[in-house]
């Protein structure tokens, strides 16, 4: 939230804490907002990117959507909360008997020598001590102040407060601190960690700078190397900064050495000061000892997702109004089918105020309207919904655009969709065509689509770069066509973008080379005024003939895999090889035109009327 211009920001607008229009501080806000649960499908939006019958897509768009979806096999542990040194002497903690922490190496769980908890997480109150709780306070406002993206670097040093309570090492039974710090955050697993110094980077610096113990409870197994391994808590992010020797050399021989720094290997090492796990593989250790903790009620395996549910919610003045009806006795009620759509009011104020509120809530003829269920004075919810919830629909409506009664005709909808080829940006893979599957498999569960896959086939297209920088508004290199298309035509500039490079890997856009397709289509306008002068007829070599028909050939297959580039590369070598043997005939300049009109429209169009 930006306090000069009473607007929400999105992360990607906040500059180093600051407003980016105008560098104000901005702050955290808490707003409720309406969901899709899009995670309850998570499981087959990940299945089916490996279904090929359903989905051929280029594979930068698949992995980009697994990646975001983000599965991962681990285990909630559960660590109690108190032990011999909570000196708790206020405050109900019966609803708050635990925390609850997820994590995939469960194997390092004897290593856990303190908890962190998010700023945001509802327990921090619960478990603060009165003598720290203006302490925790002052940290959690400047945490609020912070944008998430900011918090999620992992070079910087590392703050934190102690809530002065303890937590219970479910594997160890011993008492351990419980802190709060931002490099936690609540949309990540449960918003509270198991810190594990000896094995994670951001919990030994943490350690490091507030005293707090490291534990070694992994070791290189035999042959096994202390300078290889990745960070074991990917979920959350790690430091980027150069790994040096891990653990200095330690064997299972000789656990107790100190650690210069955290030894993550993943997967070659073996437990140490794990109680009856020592000497065990990581692997196998990691699901032993979640069976383990599960025969004590003090964890479960579970599978987690990184993908989040779907907020819908925009508190803006345009969009379409979120079709609910607030009554203080029925709660949120669905506006009736007869009053849809809801419509947006005329509002000639619609500056945006302190409260956080929609400028809707001021129009009042508008706002407050009977409850559906009871008649009784409600208000209409003011959310707009996300742009996104139009375009994940679009392709289903645009077969059926004439009909005003239903959003797509079932029998047009059987005829033409799904949708056969669609090209688009890889900007969108884990927006706007995500929330286009989700949403197809919602209908189809509802009973109102055959298919459950919107696009059988997908290619993202590549990115146009000048100057060495991708083509962009923010870059200043943007290229307006305008004055190309005034000097060499629309066709020539289109034919030079098409020749630059595939289609999928985009290419280098330099003034110099629109030369290049101007002189080529120089020669064919030559080539065929020629031929209509001449006719048809003439005899041409064995060899002119073959290049004639495997000219045909890759055209045809440069355009069905989008490899334009190439098409127009073996139009250019027929013209030449033409123009070296003399030919002058009608009929092959008739093939030749067909072949180009993909590519020039007009100018082809201009050639086949000749």
């Amino acid at each position: 939230w930006c306090p000069k211009d009473k607007t929400v920001l999105a992360n990607e607008q906040v500059i180093d804490g600051r407003c980016e229009r105008c560098g104000t501080v901005v702050e955290q806000r808490t707003l409720e907002q309406w969901f899709f649960r899009i995670t309850e499908y998570a499981d087959r939006l990940l299945a089916d990117l490996d279904d090929k019958s359903k989905m051929d897509w280029s594979e930068s768009t698949t992995t980009a959507q697994r990646n975001w979806l983000g599965r991962s096999e681990g285990a909630e542990l559960v660590f109690p909360i108190g032990g011999p040194a909570d000196r708790r002497t206020d405050g109900p903690t019966d609803e708050w008997a635990a925390i609850r922490v997820y994590t995939t190496r469960a194997d390092t769980v004897f290593g856990a020598t303190f908890m962190v908890l998010a700023p945001e997480h509802p327990l921090v109150d619960a478990i603060t001590m009165p003598d720290k709780r203006d302490e925790v306070e002052a940290y959690r406002r400047a945490a609020a102040s912070k944008d998430l993206v900011s918090r999620k670097v992992g070079d910087r040093e590392k703050t934190g407060v102690f809530t002065g309570g303890y937590a219970v090492n479910p594997a160890t039974g011993k008492s351990i601190p419980v802190w709060v710090a931002d490099y936690v955050l609540m949309e990540y697993g449960t918003g509270a960690i198991m810190a594990v110094p000896g094995h994670d980077e951001r919990d030994f610096e943490f350690a490091q700078k507030f005293g707090l113990p490291i534990v070694r409870v992994v070791a290189p197994s035999e042959g096994g190397s202390a300078e290889r391994g990745t960070s074991s808590r990917a979920a959350q992010g790690t430091s980027s900064r150069p790994r040096a020797e891990r653990g200095g050399g330690t064997s299972p021989a000789d656990p107790v050495a100190p650690l210069t720094e955290a030894y993550t290997d993943n997967e070659s090492g073996v437990l140490v000061n794990s109680a009856q796990f020592n000497g065990m593989p990581v692997p196998e250790a990691k699901r032993a000892v979640t069976a383990w903790l599960a025969s004590r009620g003090a964890g479960k395996a579970v599978v987690r997702y990184r993908l989040h549910d779907w907020c819908i919610s925009r508190q803006r003045y345009w969009g379409p109004p979120i079709p609910m009806i607030y009554c203080d006795e029925h709660g949120a009620v669905p506006v009736p089918e007869q009053d849809l759509p809801v419509e947006l009011p005329l509002i000639e104020d619609f500056t945006p105020d302190d409260s956080g509120i929609s400028p809707l809530a001021r129009h009042e003829s508008w706002y407050h309207v009977p409850c559906p269920v009871c008649g009784k004075r409600a208000r209409r919810e003011t959310d707009v919904s996300d742009t996104f919830l139009d375009s994940a629909w679009y392709h289903l409506r645009y077969p059926s655009t004439e009909f005003d009664d239903l959003p797509f005709d079932p029998a047009r909808t059987r005829k033409w969709l799904p949708v056969h080829s669609y090209i688009g940006g890889n900007e969108h893979a884990v927006l706007h065509l995500l929330y286009a599957r989700f949403v197809t498999m919602v209908l189809h569960d509802l009973g109102h689509l055959p298919f459950d896959e919107p696009y059988r086939k997908f290619r993202a297209h590549g990115l146009i770069v000048k100057d060495g920088a991708k083509m962009s508004k923010s870059r200043g290199n943007v290229v307006v066509p305008d004055e190309y298309i005034a000097r060499w035509g629309a066709d020539t500039f289109r034919m030079y973008l098409m020749f630059l490079g595939p289609f999928q890997e985009g290419g280098d856009f330099r003034d110099e080379g629109i030369n290049g397709p101007r002189r080529f289509l120089d020669k064919v306008w030559s080539f065929v005024t020629d031929a209509c002068r001449e006719g048809d007829g003439q005899e041409m070599r064995h060899s002119v003939l073959v290049k004639l028909h495997q000219t045909k050939k890759r055209v045809t297959e440069g355009m069905e895999e989008l490899r334009y580039n190439t098409s127009i590369a073996a139009l250019m070598e027929l013209v030449n090889a033409l123009r070296a043997d003399n030919v002058c005939d009608k009929g092959v300049a008739e093939e030749l035109v067909i072949m180009l009109a993909p590519f020039t429209p007009h100018f082809a169009e201009e050639l086949w009327e000749r």
